[in-house]
């Protein structure tokens, strides 16, 4: 109790990029440090804040400019328009913000950034308060991003096949997206391998990985940065320790979710459904989505199939939204879907909020991913952690009804279904273990949490 009462002394502001997958594990480890007696100040873009539908009531959120406070990346037309002004009008709005609060007796104490941020970092030390790097992305992708930056790869890419330490070869066509360096992939790139311009000087560097998960990159990662910390699965409590009462959400959503999902799964027997999601941002072809709908319905399967409202009209027009076999919503709660009995598999794009959700909760996956980290996240998936399966692509990078059907049946009823669901489980358990009262992520959350109120005290 002392502990807390000195912690909440320490005022800590959280800022993230503004996209539900960046905010969503920064606004649980929020939810973490407040437990622990931290006062936590959520920060994002004004526009950003705009389009949250909720938000969590036990914080304070404030808002810095992005330059582009009515429609974000679309107003700016662009990502490197968008990048270029934020990182100029960024700093200026973070340092009145942080000016503002101590003005009202409010000092802040620390920064937590998205490490896309790097600037901030510099905002921080201009006021001699603590900086901490926050890596969204797992520190297998994040490394690869690293060696960029050191110079040890070379874009653009001229090998069919990349090998880097302590990862296993990766293909070309397995690396992050945005090496293809066509349109606006050069302008992410860039962004992604500046995380690390300035990442040494950070006070502390935190990753929503567990330890458990990613071994020899974070042994290897520490001795580059000692004051590294695997601090994940960010997740909410009650599906991981239950630590935290009603901790069920994230809390900040942009979708309105479907609450018919929950009343529709109840009656589908255990482990017989398929749950279909792109997440929040990934947009497919109309082919992609028709080969999609065919498959599982010729599976034979139950599916929930979450279609969000832009892509509803790519849909076939003879395709069932509900019946005693499908739901089809515009979005729903996906932790509380993994976590429900009738859920037998995953079809996901492997984004890494997505892929840490899955392992924690011991589900399956058929990966089909489509941009950023996905393809990595993928090959991972199937061949380094064995939690699920890659669906094969043709010449035209989409997955065809047939073979799309045959990973359904492959997981649902195969045997190699058998041995990636008891894969899955073992994943569940480490996840959880992670943070059990020893485990590998609770115990460097305390380990932050007491040298942050030694360095501020």
């Amino acid at each position: 109790m002392e502990k807390k009462i000195i912690a909440n002394k320490v005022h800590c502001l959280v800022l993230s990029y503004p996209l539900q997958g960046h905010i969503n594990p920064m606004l649980q480890f929020s939810k973490l440090l407040q437990h622990e007696g931290v006062r936590v100040t959520l920060v994002t873009t004004r526009y950003h804040r705009k389009t949250l539908q909720s938000v969590p009531p036990s914080f304070t959120i404030e808002t810095i400019s992005d330059g582009f406070d009515n429609g974000g990346v679309e107003e700016a037309g662009g990502h490197k328009a968008y990048l270029d002004t934020f990182w100029q009008v960024g700093p200026k709005t973070l340092a009145q913000l942080i000016e503002k609060f101590g003005t009202l007796g409010n000092k802040v104490d620390c920064v937590i950034y998205n490490s896309f941020f790097p600037w901030a970092l510099d905002v921080a030390k201009r006021f001699g308060i603590v900086g901490v790097s926050y890596l969204t992305q797992n520190m297998l992708v994040n490394s690869i991003y690293y060696h960029v930056h050191q110079g040890t790869l070379k874009v653009p890419l001229m090998e069919d096949e990349i090998s880097l330490p302590l990862l296993p070869r990766i293909e070309l066509g397995d690396m992050p997206s945005f090496f293809s360096t066509k349109g606006e992939n050069q302008v992410l790139l860039d962004l992604l391998v500046g995380q690390f311009s300035n990442i040494d000087k950070a006070d502390w560097i935190l990753c929503n990985t567990f330890y458990e998960m990613e071994k020899e990159v974070v042994d290897w990662t520490i001795k580059i940065w000692p004051k590294f910390m695997t601090i994940g699965p960010s997740i909410p409590s009650k599906f991981l320790d239950k630590r935290l009462k009603d901790d069920e959400d994230y809390g900040a959503a942009q979708f309105k979710t479907n609450e018919k999902c929950m009343e529709w799964l109840n009656d589908k027997p255990k482990g017989s459904v398929v749950y279909v999601s792109f997440g929040s941002m990934v947009s497919l072809d109309e082919e992609q989505i028709q080969e999609l709908a065919y498959g599982l319905r010729d599976s034979g399967s139950y599916f929930l199939w979450v279609v969000r409202a832009s892509e509803e009209t790519k849909l076939p027009k003879d395709f069932e939204k509900e019946s005693k076999k499908s739901l089809v919503v515009t979005w729903c709660s996906q932790l509380k879907v993994l976590a429900h009995e009738a859920i037998g598999c995953f079809v996901t794009h492997c984004g890494w909020n997505s892929t840490l959700e899955a392992l924690s909760l011991g589900v399956p996956t058929i990966a089909i991913p489509q941009w950023s980290d996905q393809r990595t996240n993928a090959k991972f998936i199937a061949d380094v952690w064995k939690m699920g399966i890659r669906a094969p692509i043709d010449e035209k990078q989409i997955v065809r009804q047939d073979k799309f059907k045959d990973c359904i049946m492959e997981i649902m009823e195969g045997e190699k279904g058998k041995e990636i669901k008891s894969n899955a489980t073992q994943w569940k358990t480490l996840a959880v273990g992670a943070f059990g009262e020893h485990g590998s992520s609770q115990k460097n959350i305390i380990e932050f949490v007491t040298s942050l109120i030694n360095v501020v005290h």
